[in-house]
């Protein structure tokens, strides 16, 4: 897997919407029960069933979303010694949720910081872009679609799963086929994990048909192991459906600056021009 760190790709105003999901996104994984102490291991028992319960009322279960109806029993947040020994209470529901609501608040939940960051990071890279081009709020917009279209996706194909679904990467995963079908010819930074994390300038079809190919493999459950933990099936339909959405905005997209080289500083982030091209604005990545 390849790690993307910096596009040549200049944009000309603020991705504040960029900027306030992914700072939405950290606080809401620093609010969850057990999370801001699992980076150091501080964990236990009860904060393992405090998780679990608040995950059941908030996170997206593919088996509610295509029955609309929860279950009978749910874990309490409290801990309890059964026959087996110590583990969590479970109990009938004390809440009402609505199925299609945890589509939205499951795309702000993660289940760890390497969960999180990463996701960030490629929203970071490749979010700005998107953004300034559809816009501050069609993008929201755009982002939540690929986002529900990520869950529901994936609960079709696994309508009888009661496995949590969290994470952005589904409306991420949007955002890098908009990426892709916009800016496939724009330089993109990336580390290669190769003994060392080689630095290499890619072209973003490269990068992000990679990516997807990568996602397609693991998804038949080839080449990685515990494949039944992360949901690629999502990350597919959020790509497809981000590159169809945004297929139609190619027209009038402005090309990215044509890089010149191996450039650094200044140079590599004007991607080799003295000056921002005509289209472009002067803010920088």
């Amino acid at each position: 897997m390849v790690i993307p760190v910096h596009d040549l790709n200049p944009v000309r105003r603020t991705p504040w919407v960029t900027y306030a999901l992914i700072v939405a996104n950290v606080v809401v994984f620093l609010l969850m029960p057990g999370m801001a102490g699992s980076l150091t291991g501080e964990s236990g028992l009860a904060q393992l069933c405090q998780l679990q319960a608040f995950l059941d009322q908030y996170a997206a279960v593919p088996r509610e979303l295509i029955h609309d109806r929860l279950p009978r029993l749910v874990p309490t947040g409290a801990t309890g010694i059964g026959p087996q020994g110590p583990g969590c209470v479970v109990g009938p529901p004390g809440y009402t949720k609505s199925p299609w609501l945890s589509v939205l608040t499951a795309m702000f939940l993660h289940g760890s910081w390497l969960h999180l960051l990463g996701n960030m990071l490629f929203l970071l890279v490749f979010g700005n872009n998107v953004e300034d081009r559809m816009g501050h709020l069609p993008f929201a917009l755009f982002y939540g679609v690929c986002g529900a279209a990520a869950t529901y996706g994936y609960a079709l194909l696994n309508a009888d799963s009661t496995a949590p679904l969290i994470g952005a990467s589904g409306a991420i995963a949007g955002v890098l086929g908009a990426y892709l079908v916009l800016w496939p010819t724009a330089r993109v930074w990336v580390l290669v994990p190769f003994l060392i994390f080689l630095p290499l300038r890619l072209p973003a079809w490269l990068v992000l048909g990679f990516w997807f190919v990568l996602q397609a493999v693991y998804a038949t459950g080839q080449g990685v192991s515990g494949a039944g933990t992360v949901a690629y099936a999502a990350h597919l339909v959020g790509f497809v459906v981000g590159l169809l959405i945004a297929w139609p905005l190619r027209r009038g997209t402005p090309p990215p600056p044509e890089p010149r080289g191996l450039l650094l500083g200044r140079q590599a982030r004007l991607g080799g021009q003295t000056q921002p091209g005509p289209h472009w604005g002067d803010q920088q990545r």
